[in-house]
């Protein structure tokens, strides 16, 4: 009997051993076939109906017509419309078309994955016929058949029970098709509430269930408007001593599409109040002066200090309208909108402006060819070349400033043996015009000057950006990048004069207000300064601010004895406590603090110096500012979508004013923008290319959508489900 056993144990190990055996030769076999298969495919891939072959390894999209390095592949890249190295997606394919080619691209990585799951079968085969006791409980696992490459991509509602080896990779799928399937912009994954989203669904375990669309639309929108309506009012307390700033931020497009978004700030932080759609009456000073009104009734005129405004409005007509209507109110422009304005007529400059056109040429040599971008990112250590700004400007700048710090890498990427040995881009007439840039001294020198000269104001501009009171700080800031320039340019009195005049005209014609004089006179960090030369320059402007805040002969009763007391440091003005915060404590603070041997003011001080002078800087969801005013939306839909701006807009400032403390620079974007001119090969632009941060007309000649969701799936693609 125990050899019968004996036998019949051997047969089957050596039936299995065929059987594996049989299975290679067979698998080997089917590999061939495959291969030449494979072969056949790629010169009949579907996706050639949607090009034109091209010599050496070209095609041509015949929805956009551009022409693609690196054949089929990149092409299908390019209809997918997702974010990949150095293919620009089509702006013009269909939608079924992106569809098609997403699940062949999809289908295409489910292969490799079989394959692989084929492999660690045979593997487990093998190490069956060394442990005969483990054949019956290994035999059921081998017999489970792969998930399709369906299934896969769009998975049941039951599906198998993960390994704990791929809890990890199946979460991360899970997540990467939430974010296809429902069009969601990659930087979403950026957003410190992500990870908390993530924290909290693992802490409730399997089975948990997520709250359904219409609990989001309802209980949860109101909750958290109203989480958020009392952050606001709470920090309404304190506008009956340190005043606030209404924030006019005028969005517009190339429609002459209107909209006009009110903020209110103060020291402890800015809120968005609401939105209104100014499109058909925007010139209509009438009707603006009657919006100004009830917004400032809203508030409390006691309590409203200043209204920011830019140059879109009917300036003057507004202007003068509150001021006769308000007397205690001014009425200042934006100092981010006047700064980017500067730095846009820097660049018109004849000389700055060829230094900036060789520059792209650069950057578009790089950003338009995948193979070469990744050679870049290696010499330059994973570092992007250019960078995106707010504006336009901004982003001409910053790149310029980065091209410059990698100018060493990049002259040793173009010469280096990797770079030789590709000819898709070596041979190219384009590379050794690049090559001489790169190599031409005289270029990096006027691109040192273009960052000697924009720097400065780029300091200021991230200043007045940050949401915090800087109505202080302004005039000395402005005053120190205008002595940039002077010392810069020391031995070239015409270059400087040129530059000089620019910052003149705008300060003069735009962004001086007599409450940034009396601010700046009224922060003892210059007040004490014996450096300063301009306070005498300023103090008439003082006194005006003075005669309107104070416009009864009772309020101004002595002082002009305090106004003595501060300026020679007597009382409390002269401790060495306040003599050490002048310069470490924000300017209201250091009033607040130490202001009381002059009440008076000291109450008006605090008025002036909690103020800002900019609006904040980020980006702009147009889409869903349009969704809101659209005609056709009932009235459900728009106070729906009212509240979720509401919400949106105040999580986004919250989130901003507490990135301050962080290595953050507030003019940059993450994304580079793959359709600016730093990178497109398109010699005329689309109309919506660029979305200032601030346009300054209806025309949308600087305009820059920066959608994701309008540029890549188109702008009538419904959000929130709405």
């Amino acid at each position: 009997m125990l050899m019968i056993h004996y036998m019949c144990c051997v047969s089957n190990e050596i039936l299995l051993l065929f059987c594996i055996v049989w299975s290679s030769f067979h698998a080997g076999f089917s590999y061939i076939q495959k291969s030449y298969c494979i072969l056949m495919v790629r010169e009949k891939d579907v996706c050639w109906e949607y090009a034109d072959k091209l010599d050496g390894n070209k095609v041509r999209c015949k929805f956009c017509q551009r022409v693609l390095n690196g054949g089929i592949s990149r092409l299908k890249h390019h209809l997918s419309r997702f974010p990949s190295k150095g293919v620009n997606p089509c702006s013009k394919v269909r939608d079924d078309v992106t569809d098609r080619v997403r699940a062949i691209i999809a289908t295409k990585e489910e292969v490799k994955e079989t394959s692989s799951v084929k492999k660690q079968k045979l593997a487990l085969a093998v190490a069956e016929v060394k442990s005969p006791s483990t054949m019956s409980a290994n035999k059921a696992l081998t017999s489970m058949d792969a998930p399709s490459s369906a299934v896969k991509i769009f998975p049941t509602s039951n599906p198998l029970t993960p390994s704990s080896a791929n809890n990890q990779e199946n979460a991360e799928r899970s997540i990467a098709l939430f974010f296809f399937e429902n069009k969601l912009d990659f930087s979403v994954a950026r957003s410190s509430s992500y990870q908390l989203m993530i924290d909290a669904i693992a802490k409730c375990g399997p089975g948990f269930t997520g709250p359904s669309a219409e609990v989001l639309k309802t209980t949860w929108l109101e909750r958290i408007k109203s989480e958020v309506g009392l952050q606001s009012k709470d920090v309404e307390k304190e506008w009956a001593t340190t005043g606030c700033t209404i924030i006019a931020d005028t969005w517009t497009d190339y429609k002459s599409k209107a909209m006009i978004n009110f903020l209110v700030s103060s020291p402890s932080r800015t809120f968005f109040h609401k939105t209104v759609d100014a499109s058909a009456y925007f010139k209509n000073t009438k009707w603006l002066a009657d919006l100004f009104d009830s917004v400032i009734q809203e508030f409390g005129s006691d309590n409203v200090v200043q209204i920011i405004m830019d140059s879109s409005f009917n300036y003057t007509g507004i202007a003068n309208h509150i001021v006769q209507n308000y007397g205690t109110i001014f009425v200042s422009p934006c100092a981010s909108q006047c700064l980017n304005l500067i730095l846009e007529d820097f660049s018109k400059v004849d000389w700055v402006t060829r230094c900036i056109l060789q520059a792209q040429t650069i950057s578009k040599l790089i950003y338009n060819n995948a193979s070469l971008l990744d050679l870049m990112k290696k010499f330059s250590g994973g570092q992007e070349l250019i960078r995106t700004g707010i504006t336009k400007s901004v982003s001409t700048f910053l790149s310029l400033q980065s091209m410059l710090k990698l100018r060493t890498r990049l002259k040793l990427m173009f010469h280096s043996p990797e770079y030789a040995s590709n000819t898709s881009y070596a041979n190219k007439p384009q590379t050794h015009s690049c090559i001489t840039i790169a190599e031409d001294g005289d270029f990096w020198r006027t691109v040192e000057e273009c960052v000697a000269i924009s720097e400065p104001f780029l300091k200021v501009l991230r200043e007045v950006s940050e949401g915090k009171p800087t109505v202080g700080s302004i005039y000395e800031l402005m005053t120190r990048a205008k002595e940039s320039i002077r010392t810069y340019y020391i031995m070239d009195e015409n270059k400087c004069k040129t530059f000089l005049d620019i910052v003149d005209k705008k300060w003069r014609d735009q962004l001086h207000s007599p409450l940034h004089a009396a601010a700046a006179f009224l922060n003892p960090s210059i007040q004490y300064n014996p450096e300063i030369k301009f306070l005498s320059s300023i103090k008439e402007d003082f006194y005006k601010v003075l005669e309107k805040l104070l416009p009864v002969p009772d309020m101004r009763r002595d002082i002009t004895n305090q106004i003595y007391t501060f300026t020679k440091a007597h009382g409390m003005f002269g401790c060495s406590l306040a003599k050490e915060a002048r310069s470490t404590v924000a300017p209201w603070l250091w009033w607040e603090q130490y202001g009381d041997s002059a009440p008076g003011l000291q109450r008006v001080a605090i008025r002036i110096l909690s103020q800002v002078c900019s609006t904040f800087s980020f980006q702009r969801q147009w889409s869903t500012f349009r969704k809101i005013h659209s005609e056709k939306r009932n009235k459900i839909d728009r106070e729906t979508l009212n509240d979720l701006v509401y919400i949106n807009y105040n999580l986004k400032l919250a989130r901003q004013m507490k990135a301050k403390s962080s290595e953050v620079d507030l003019l940059q974007v993450d994304d580079i923008d793959m359709t600016s001119e730093w990178v497109e090969e398109n010699e005329t632009a689309s109309p919506t290319q660029w979305l200032d941060r601030f346009g300054s007309a209806l025309d949308g000649s600087d305009l820059n959508t920066r959608q994701f969701g309008s540029s890549i799936f188109g702008a009538n693609d419904p959000i929130f489900g709405l």
